[in-house]
């Protein structure tokens, strides 16, 4: 059984040894331990720092393409070197690397395809007021999106089979915390939980600026995830807000006997319309999602055959030091 832990990294030459001295190097039930970092168009010495401390992998990018890019970068690589479990945490060692058996044991059992370390958010010290309601907030509508019962939906410390890995597609270019567990909701894939610890803070967050620009970029990841897994609920949700609006006012032009209040037998017409074409939207969006659960189907099975070949990426480098 082989491990692979992969590290999305961008300028983390501080960082990155505290982190990757953190991991564990046995674990029970896994015959090999192996680590990956994935150097998002790092500007400082994060590569020379990466080799020296015996990196097995490294996939090079020379720009920056994003966290959620990198992401999948890291899973296609893993998936190519053999990996039977995949583990992602983050280079700043926000997660505690002593918690990854705990983190893998739902997959070495049998029980889970992926699973999601839940923070303890409201004993984190370093987590303002302000995001400690947004993370439980953010939490319960993927939790509403996804028909999951995941408790810490932004947590990057996660573990995915090789089978989940090889379903795993990411769509937008911001992250793929979210979205990944909405498909894995809609794809009925066994998702599980475990609690986790946090280590202090060793730098500020360079996901977002903002608490107010990380609310609106992941209220659109999530509406837009929600969109394309549950187009009809979605579309069915606003043509019923239309129709049952558009059928009040019209009875209530009946009941008034229709002498004098044309205008709104005209705003009932225009709102029972605009719910039928809005529920015909979703309908027709509904069999596009149909048509891409194919397609995902059709490179699950390209991309299986691919990982099963063993052959390499363009941007992974093999670190014959380690």
């Amino acid at each position: 059984m082989k491990l692979i832990i992969q590290i999305p990294c961008y300028n983390e030459e501080e960082t990155l040894h505290v982190a990757l001295n953190d991991l564990p190097k046995q674990i029970e039930g896994i015959d090999e331990i192996e680590t990956l970092i994935i150097n998002d168009g790092s500007k400082d010495k994060t590569v020379e720092v990466a080799k020296k401390l015996g990196v097995n992998y490294i996939v090079n990018f020379k720009r920056n393409k994003g966290l959620a890019y990198g992401f999948m970068a890291g899973i296609d690589a893993c998936l190519h070197l053999g990996a039977d479990i995949i583990v992602n945490t983050d280079a700043d060692n926000q997660y505690n690397g002593a918690d990854i058996p705990k983190l893998i044991q739902p997959i070495l059992d049998g029980k889970a395809d992926e699973v999601i370390g839940e923070r303890p958010i409201d004993q984190t010290e370093h987590f303002s007021k302000k995001k400690k309601m947004f993370q439980h907030l953010g939490s319960w509508v993927v939790r509403k999106a996804s028909k999951t019962d995941i408790p810490d939906a932004p947590s990057g410390f996660r573990a995915f089979s090789r089978e989940a890995a090889l379903r795993i597609n990411v769509t937008n270019n911001y992250t793929y915390t979210l979205e990944t567990i909405i498909q894995a909701g809609r794809n009925r894939i066994a998702i599980a939980s475990v609690p986790i610890r946090t280590n202090g803070e060793l730098r500020e967050s360079r996901l977002f600026k903002s608490m107010g620009a990380y609310m609106k970029r992941s209220a659109g990841v999530i509406m837009r995830s929600y969109m394309m897994y549950r187009p009809l609920a979605f579309f069915g949700a606003i043509a019923a807000v239309f129709l049952i609006a558009g059928a009040a006012i019209g009875i209530r032009f009946l009941i008034l006997g229709g002498t004098g209040h044309i205008q709104s037998l005209i705003l009932a017409a225009v709102l029972l319309m605009m719910g039928a074409q809005t529920f015909i939207m979703g309908l027709q969006a509904d069999l596009i999602a149909a048509n891409r659960k194919l397609l995902e189907d059709i490179q699950y099975r390209v991309r299986k055959q691919d990982a099963d070949s063993g052959k390499a990426t363009a941007d992974l480098e093999i670190n014959k030091d380690a």
